[in-house]
């Protein structure tokens, strides 16, 4: 059976918001690398709108001389990815061939991919893994803590409303040079 893998990056007080940190070039590899070994993504519309189509154009075009080849790399690792699923009830278009909008049934959608052939199932975001977190359906977390305070934003997991308390393991642990941390928990 497939993960469903929750990535993302927060600051020290658990704020999600992209704007808050621009990656480093380790924490750049360590998603690429993630991405690599994912062939679904999970998205609310939000997000989606935030990674496509930026990233897929990236991988196609010549890149810029302000390229970062860290950001390449991620690019192609995006762009490589067979399936897009978005939950969404206002977005009626999606970008490119390989992205399907879904408008209701979350848990049956997810306990179907997971039982299909592939990779692994990356998610991130805030809205959409924290319904598959209330569901229990996220089988691993990982999260890249940036040393900031932010002390405003969208927090991570707010509002949720667990069935019951989650319980995590940390299996994995990586300090980068830039003074992240990239902590990886498997669900208990």
């Amino acid at each position: 059976m497939r993960k469903v893998i929750f990535a993302i990056n927060t600051t020290l007080d658990g704020f999600c918001d992209h704007t808050l940190f621009y990656p480093d070039e380790e924490t750049m590899a360590y998603f690429t690398l993630l991405t690599r070994n994912a062939d679904t993504f999970i998205y609310g519309r939000k997000t989606y709108q935030l990674m496509v189509p930026y990233w897929s154009d990236l991988a196609k075009n010549t890149p810029g001389e302000n390229d970062r080849k860290v950001n390449i790399e991620f690019a192609r690792a995006f762009d490589a990815v067979s399936k897009i699923i978005v939950f969404s009830k206002s977005l009626d278009n999606p970008e490119g061939e390989k992205t399907r909008i879904i408008r209701t049934g979350l848990h049956d959608e997810i306990l179907k991919l997971k039982q299909e052939q592939g990779k692994n199932i990356l998610t991130s975001g805030v809205n959409i893994p924290s319904q598959l977190a209330e569901r229990g359906l996220i089988d691993e977390y990982r999260f890249v803590i940036h040393p900031i305070v932010a002390g405003e934003g969208r927090r991570l997991f707010e509002g949720i409303k667990l069935q019951k308390k989650l319980h995590l393991k940390l299996v994995e642990s990586t300090v980068f040079k830039s003074g992240c941390v990239a902590l990886r928990y498997l669900v208990q």
